[in-house]
């Protein structure tokens, strides 16, 4: 890929953080040891966000029975893979094997079933999965899916950092995905010890920062590994400045546009009412879902 054209952005009122949130162990699919940083009770709160797992480990115990078949509707899911290798199969036909630096981006819609599962048996396993919803209006659309393998990410180096652009955009360069009605930004950010970093956000944007490596500040807030960063909703901010401690430093910034809609979640179901849940189910049961 070539260098991007990088146009320097510049944020006159930051947000500050609201609080800081610690991710809760459990684990998921066949057993799969993750941390869960956005758990069901932010979800109006980071609306259109309903999840974000952390997971990461070089014990195999911890990842090697996957995720086998399970079903979704009615939401998308960004899965980020750090390191390790992931098999993805659905029951629309798709399939890839997502790797180092790669991203699958798949929309549930009126519903899929799928399977996640390692194509390694020892070594590191480690990444993200981010539930992104639907409006009403789409959560029966077909089932839809893009692997966007690493080099594909468009990425660029600005005083210290490099971003990573995985959806919306950042300093004039597009990210590889784009939603319209949502507009997720999700970027990850490396940061050189004392870096400093500046991004635009809307202020109808929910936002969040994740530290997955070394430590930040945001405004007067100092934020440590494994802390998600709620940003606050300021009346006239006009973005988020990050800046390094001492030491090199990774994190996620992802902001989306609220839907404002009602949000009724069972499982792997995400619809507006209860009554869309029970026949998601009965599809699920009957053999219809997908």
């Amino acid at each position: 890929m070539t260098s991007p054209v990088v146009t320097p952005d510049t944020v006159l009122a930051p947000r500050r953080v609201e609080r800081l949130v610690a991710g809760q162990p459990t684990s998921d699919g066949a057993g799969v040891k993750l941390t869960r940083v956005l758990t069901q009770p932010l979800q109006r709160r980071l609306d259109p966000f309903l999840m974000l797992d952390a997971f990461g480990s070089d014990n195999p115990g911890d990842y090697i029975a996957g995720f086998p078949d399970h079903p979704h509707r009615g939401f998308e899911t960004v899965t980020y893979m750090i390191a390790g290798r992931m098999r993805h199969r659905d029951s629309a036909g798709h399939e890839g094997l997502l790797t180092n630096g790669g991203v699958q981006w798949m929309t549930a819609g009126r519903g899929v079933i799928h399977s996640e599962l390692p194509e390694q048996e020892e070594g590191r396993m480690e990444g993200f999965q981010l539930w992104l919803n639907l409006a009403g209006k789409d959560k029966m659309r077909p089932a839809w899916y893009r692997d966007i393998p690493s080099g594909q990410i468009p990425e660029f180096t600005h005083d210290g950092v490099t971003v990573r652009v995985i959806a919306g955009a950042s300093h004039g360069v597009a990210g590889a995905m784009q939603r319209d009605t949502t507009e997720p930004l999700y970027l990850d950010l490396h940061l050189a010890p004392g870096a400093r970093f500046e991004q635009p956000l809307p202020v109808q944007a929910n936002a969040f920062v994740y530290v997955y490596r070394g430590a930040l500040a945001i405004g007067d807030t100092p934020v440590p590994v494994q802390r998600m960063a709620i940003l606050a909703n300021t009346a006239g901010s006009d973005g988020v400045v990050l800046q390094a401690g001492d030491m090199p430093t990774r994190a996620l910034l992802i902001a989306g546009r609220p839907l404002n809609e009602p949000i009724a979640q069972y499982g792997p179901f995400v619809m507006n009412t209860r009554d869309e849940l029970m026949q998601a189910v009965e599809d699920y049961q009957n053999g219809t879902l997908a």
